[in-house]
């Protein structure tokens, strides 16, 4: 089997060496940013995701890092019950426990911090920081959603803002996550285009988001404590949870998500290089599918490596496979934004904020 280069150690490039550690081919992942800066929030995960990653990572030290949650409720800002859902084995867990679940099956001689990979204009090939080519056959790209290299590859690509932007924390606070229960909890705006979702992570720890229209509602400048006051502001009139949430976080690795999303789709690849997770489709947060769908590409991505001898028939084989699931959940999250943009009384009754194709 060729020698393989994975460029970005974020959920999409640790799951892809995760594979081609399952199947012992041999890899090396290159990502710019230090290792500690590859913390994060949190993630909804479907059951078919959950089946995906039990097959790299052991389900019992899945299950102690994270919260499978009962119901989606929904909720007017000032806590009327607009809908209920059962959920069939949706698992919440921070981004933190994820990063380091799929970590630990790799050998920490085969992941290099803080180097930077560039694509050379005059020979469109991918080198390190110091010009030196990538001793690699194939490149997995896995650099995120704003990856440099498919714009730098694509250039006809349009990325655009989405009418909708996202404040994300984790709070740690027994006795907030003591009045929760497993559930996902979401609050909306009478008038639309506001919300503030809460998940369950774990007995003392909570995750929080707010998502936004972002031409209802402008955030000029996203220094943590400006986001704080500007929080506390929006939401003074909400639920009594939604404001002791807002009141008793720790804003210090708050995170303000713009969310950008791709025109249309390009190629999954193009020659050696192939394109994994948000850096091959950019998905709108509505979906709760990033996850889920960078784990089947990695899977797909990996099967057709080992089953085809020929590089470009493996790229065009997961391509084809890939494809038709992601345009649907394009889709539907283009559908949910649509939903979240309308007051309470024109939306959809009981629509779940996931998914499914």
């Amino acid at each position: 089997m060729n020698k393989i280069a994975v460029v970005g150690a974020g959920i999409s490039g640790l799951s892809m060496a995760n594979y081609l550690e399952k199947h012992k081919i041999d890899y090396h992942i290159y990502e710019r940013r230090k290792k500690r800066d590859l913390a994060g929030h949190g993630f909804l995960i479907p059951q078919e995701g959950m089946d995906y990653l039990s097959q790299i990572i052991e389900p019992e030290l899945l299950l102690k890092q994270g919260n499978f949650l009962k119901k989606y409720i929904q909720y007017s800002h000032t806590g009327r019950i607009l809908a209920e859902k059962n959920l069939e084995n949706v698992f919440a867990i921070s981004r933190h426990s994820l990063i380091d679940l799929l970590t630990q099956n790799i050998s920490p001689e085969k992941i290099i911090y803080e180097e930077t990979i560039g694509l050379e204009e005059h020979d469109g090939k991918l080198k390190f920081s110091d010009g030196a080519d990538i001793d690699a056959d194939i490149i997995v790209i896995s650099d995120g959603s704003r990856s440099r290299i498919r714009n730098n590859l694509f250039k006809d690509e349009t990325m655009k803002a989405v009418r909708e932007s996202e404040v994300v924390n984790i709070i740690r606070n027994k006795e907030i996550a003591d009045s929760i229960e497993n559930d996902f909890i979401k609050f909306h705006h009478e008038e639309g285009g506001l919300t503030f979702g809460i998940l369950k992570l774990s007995d003392d720890t909570v995750l929080w988001y707010s998502q936004f229209d972002n031409e209802k509602y402008m955030i000029n400048e996203c220094s943590a404590e400006n986001l704080r006051k500007y929080m506390l502001e929006v939401f003074e009139n909400w639920h009594p949870l939604v404001s002791s949430i807002i009141q008793k976080s720790d804003y210090k690795n708050v995170h303000l998500w713009r969310v950008y999303e791709l025109e249309k789709l390009n190629r999954f690849y193009k020659n050696n290089i192939v394109f994994i997770g948000d850096a091959a489709h950019p998905l709108i947060p509505f979906t709760s599918q990033g996850v889920t769908s960078a784990l089947k590409d990695s899977f797909t991505l990996t099967k057709y490596l080992v089953e085809e001898n020929n590089m470009e028939h493996a790229f065009k084989k997961y391509e084809a496979e890939r494809k038709p699931e992601i345009e649907v959940h394009i889709n539907n999250g283009r559908t949910l934004l649509e939903q979240f943009l309308l007051p309470i009384n024109l939306q959809t009754q009981n629509i779940l904020p996931i998914s499914y194709k």
